[in-house]
């Protein structure tokens, strides 16, 4: 299988005879402006509860539990996705498939409130975004994310230097945290995009996304959209890496994924078919493609939610 860089480097385990708790079992890592924690859990478990006094991102490493968050309906939580925790929310965890062969795995980093603070007035003022009262944020109502490549490379600096023994750890860690919080707000943007939420603040974006969407399983002339809205190229690759983190041409295919996975839950659908019906002029691109991201291939896709 190929590798996702979408999915976190793996920390090692804890031995199994260094081991306190079977469940949850916590190592701590504790520096200036943040406290790194690695959990794990190797025998099944149902809600439990975990809370901490600072605004926490946690990223799923190995397996998969079931996360219970504001009240809401449980949700499932595998490699790959990362969820925003604000400080004194509790969380109910289950752990339907966890035993000692296959143990749980998943980090918590909680953030000093302070350090968030100012690197949004940071931001704000050195990188103001376009459109009225649209500022650089993290959303606490927007909490679940899924991890682009850049976003999993900074989770994996920062579990290297919290783990290190470098005397300067506190400053990287300083410009890590710096970079994390800009990732996932771009990534919340994209989230808020995908639940079709409105982006007011932005009219170009809005504009050009819903130009995407509509055209979606056709061929897309990046040029021809940034005439349509009167950008120059630069401004318009500009525009995508600000807001979203990724360039348009990223953008696209990740649309293109997600309404390929979307197809392949028929199990009567022909790889072949869905590859154009989602804009793809090559099978055999799109395969590669989809496998890149979701680090299996279309038809193992298919065959996985087959019953789903």
């Amino acid at each position: 299988m190929a590798k996702n860089s979408n999915k976190p480097a793996l920390p090692q385990l804890t031995k199994v005879n260094s081991l306190k708790t079977l469940v949850e079992n916590r190592t701590i890592y504790n520096l200036e402006h943040c406290e790194l924690n690695l959990f794990e859990t190797y025998q099944q478990a149902d809600m439990v509860s975990l809370k901490f006094n600072d605004l926490v991102v946690t990223s799923m490493l190995r397996g998969k539990k079931i996360m219970h968050l504001f009240d809401q309906e449980g949700f499932e939580y595998v490699p790959g996705q990362s969820v925003l925790v604000p400080s004194q929310v509790e969380m109910k965890i289950d752990f339907p498939e966890a035993e000692l062969n296959n143990p749980t795995q998943c980090l918590a980093l909680a953030i000093d409130n302070k350090k968030i603070m100012q690197t949004l007035e940071f931001l704000n003022e050195k990188y103001p975004k376009e459109g009225v009262n649209n500022f650089w944020t993290l959303d606490e109502r927007n909490f679940f994310f899924y991890n682009n490549p850049e976003l999993s490379q900074t989770i994996n600096k920062l579990i290297t230097i919290c783990q290190s023994s470098n005397l300067t750890k506190d400053v990287l860690a300083d410009l890590a945290l710096q970079e994390l919080i800009v990732q996932i707000s771009q990534s919340q943007n994209v989230t808020a995009i995908n639940n079709n939420r409105t982006m007011e603040q932005n009219s170009y974006l809005t504009e050009i996304l819903a130009y995407i969407q509509a055209n979606l399983t056709a061929k897309i002339n990046l040029q021809d959209i940034a005439n349509k809205v009167g950008l120059s190229t630069t401004s318009f690759y500009r525009l995508f890496k600000r807001e979203l983190g990724m360039s348009p041409l990223e953008y696209i295919m990740l649309e293109r994924i997600k309404l390929a996975k979307q197809l392949l839950k028929d199990q009567n659908a022909y790889i072949k078919n869905v590859c154009y019906e989602t804009g793809f002029e090559d099978s055999n691109y799109f395969i590669r493609a989809f496998k890149l991201h979701e680090g299996i291939t279309p038809k193992q896709y298919q065959l996985l939610n087959r019953g789903a």
